[in-house]
């Protein structure tokens, strides 16, 4: 066999192990964190580390309503840490922050995890969702930490949608239905009338009239 063809040979093999360990790891026991994910903003200062940072605004581009922060904040540190504020630099925007349950602050326990964003966890709430910025872009977010200070990364703004769904804001509530104006002109409000009269009846003064000359005209025959 010619030099050439042993080298064509040996790139076809390696080729094949390759495909065959990528099958293999795909078909492991927890296939499903193989997915393909979007790139989140990561960083790590001193004992706490930011991971999956993303601004998460309304799934419709001209909806009106609130944007969200999601993150997972770690502390590998041995004392709690306090989530003091999270603010977006270089504008005036307000985050509002709400632990997943009653009042208080946002703690990171010693050790362990917070997760900000999605069902039964903590929130960080951008009440004006288009303060938050353009889907697509990126805008810096920082974090104040009661031991260790102020952490600050870009995180990308990407809508409520695919994967990022269940960790989306909530919509504004819909507006109550009001009156239209041929409803309001005709004074159909769905009350009962307080008239005094059977629905669907009337009184025709001209007919009582008519009775009475009848009964005047049988009293004098």
């Amino acid at each position: 066999m010619s030099r050439s063809l042993r080298h064509g040979a040996l790139a076809a093999t390696a080729v094949v192990f390759s495909i065959a360990a990528l099958s293999a790891c795909s078909a492991g026991n927890d296939a499903q964190t193989l997915q393909v994910r979007p790139d989140n903003a990561a960083t790590a200062v001193d004992s706490i580390k930011i991971q999956n940072l993303n601004i998460i605004t309304q799934p419709e581009p001209e909806a009106e309503g609130p944007a969200v922060i999601a993150a997972t904040l770690f502390n590998d540190g041995p004392k709690p840490e306090t989530v003091e504020k999270v603010t977006l630099p270089g504008t005036d925007t307000t985050v509002e922050l709400k632990p997943a349950k009653g009042k208080g602050p946002l703690e990171v326990p010693a050790g362990g995890r917070l997760v900000i964003g999605g069902k039964n966890n903590a929130s960080a709430v951008i009440e004006n969702g288009r303060q938050a910025g353009t889907n697509g872009n990126v805008q810096n977010v920082a974090f104040t930490f009661s031991e260790t200070g102020d952490i600050e990364l870009g995180a990308a703004i990407v809508p409520a949608t695919s994967f990022f769904k269940d960790f989306g804001p909530s919509a504004l509530p819909s507006a109550e239905p009001t009156p239209s104006p041929s409803d309001s002109a005709s004074g159909t409000t769905g009350e009962p009338s307080d008239s005094g009269s059977p629905s669907g009846t009337t009184t025709d003064p001209s007919a009582s009239d008519e009775a009475a000359t009848a009964d005047d005209a049988a009293a004098t025959h």
